[in-house]
């Protein structure tokens, strides 16, 4: 029996975030590229410091010439992030910066692996385990510490980004304590805002002041109580921020990323990679197994995990795990999302419409737990699986 009164903890942090930073440029090029052509190959890796954006690895289109001239946008690309993301500092200037580009193409011998051919289906490219996750205790079907760490710092940006709240800056990071009692979250024991602003004449009190009325508005009413701890910009000062504070590198927050540690994470980041990979796509596809499960009164939570060889197309295994909470066994339910999705990498990819440029607005604020778009953005958090599901079980 799982526990089912404590305190757990997540974070999130903003657009702003170096390593946020790293993942927005990164899943802008892989946007661009899949612009150009939906079957490019790419796996962009950004480092971010003061005054300077470096990106590399490896990239792929079917006429060669085309690649070449497409490398001269690279540049622009970057900046229009950071300019999106609000970057206008002395050390850390959207128009000023050093951007260097050491894309090249993919390697030969991943591609043998990836491609299709006359006597097999297109594999896996790369080896790994993959989680979904979802769970009943908020209307996302996503863990709560982690989805409203979320929502306060997107709110913050969008205060920010209006003028609303014009002395708030790019960077943040934000960090929820839930108390659960009978498995469900009913009060926030402690908040820590830590977000960048723009003179050092600001104290953590005038931060707590601005911040405040937002995080109290995007949190359930009644969770915030009397006993709860605030601990806002607790260190001081926070003016000097983003790459020019601390260096940024693409892939370095899978945890804020997926479910805030609610959840078991097979290890490979997201950003940058093309749905070829299935660090990426079969991630999406758990997600989305793990959500219609639950969606479907099948378990109020529940973990899917699939892993994969890499240039083997068929997954070489499924798993999944209700925590007690399940109406049908847990084999009924693997055995279901096998005939409920092919689970290839090309099925994946057909199945979710991954090929097309929806990336670069997963960066900041979570892979999970937003609504789907009209134009195919996070197709893996639809719930159309449902009756199928059901009929399967």
């Amino acid at each position: 029996m799982s526990r089912q009164n404590y305190v757990f903890t997540s974070e999130s942090v903003s657009e702003g975030h170096p390593d946020k930073v790293c993942d927005r440029i990164s899943d802008a090029v892989l946007d661009a590229f899949l612009t150009e052509e939906p079957q490019a190959r790419v796996a962009a890796e950004t480092f971010a410091t003061s005054g300077m954006v470096v990106i590399g690895g490896e990239v792929g289109l079917s006429d060669q010439d085309r690649l070449k001239d497409y490398m001269g946008r690279i540049s622009q690309i970057a900046r229009d992030c950071i300019k999106d993301i609000g970057y206008e500092q002395e050390h850390f200037h959207w128009n000023t910066c050093h951007v260097l580009n050491f894309l090249h193409e993919q390697s030969a011998h991943i591609a043998q692996g990836v491609n299709a051919a006359d006597n097999k289906d297109e594999g896996a490219g790369d080896q790994g385990i993959m989680f979904g996750f979802a769970v009943d205790e908020t209307p996302e079907l996503m863990p709560a510490p982690i989805q409203y760490s979320h929502a306060i710092l997107r709110r913050l940006a969008e205060v920010r980004k209006d003028d609303t709240e014009p002395t708030l800056r790019p960077d943040a990071k934000s960090q929820i304590s839930l108390r659960y009692e009978d498995g469900k979250p009913v009060e926030v024991t402690s908040i820590v805002l830590s977000t960048q602003h723009e003179s050092v004449d600001q104290t953590s009190d005038d931060i707590r002041a601005i911040v405040e009325p937002y995080i109290r508005e995007v949190l359930p009413a009644g969770w915030i109580t009397d006993a709860t701890e605030w601990w806002v910009n607790p260190t001081g000062t926070f003016v000097i921020g983003g790459p020019d504070g601390d260096a940024g590198l693409t892939g370095r927050k899978i945890i804020v990323d997926t479910y805030g540690g609610a959840a078991p994470h097979g290890g490979g980041a997201f950003s940058g990679k093309d749905p070829t990979k299935v660090d990426r796509s079969a991630a999406y596809a758990a997600r989305y197994l793990a959500k219609n499960v639950v969606a479907a009164g099948l378990a109020r939570k529940c973990t899917i995990q699939l892993s994969y060889a890499i240039g083997v197309s068929k997954p070489l295994s499924i798993y999944c795990d209700t925590f007690g909470t399940g109406e049908v066994a847990e084999t009924a339910i693997e055995a279901a999302v096998a005939r409920c999705m092919d689970l290839t990498p090309r099925g994946i990819r057909e199945h979710l419409q991954l090929n097309k440029p929806i990336y670069q607005r997963t960066a900041a604020y979570g892979h999970f737990g937003r609504a789907p778009d009209e134009d195919g953005g996070f197709s893996w958090e639809k719930t159309d699986l449902i009756d199928k599901l059901k009929a399967e079980v």
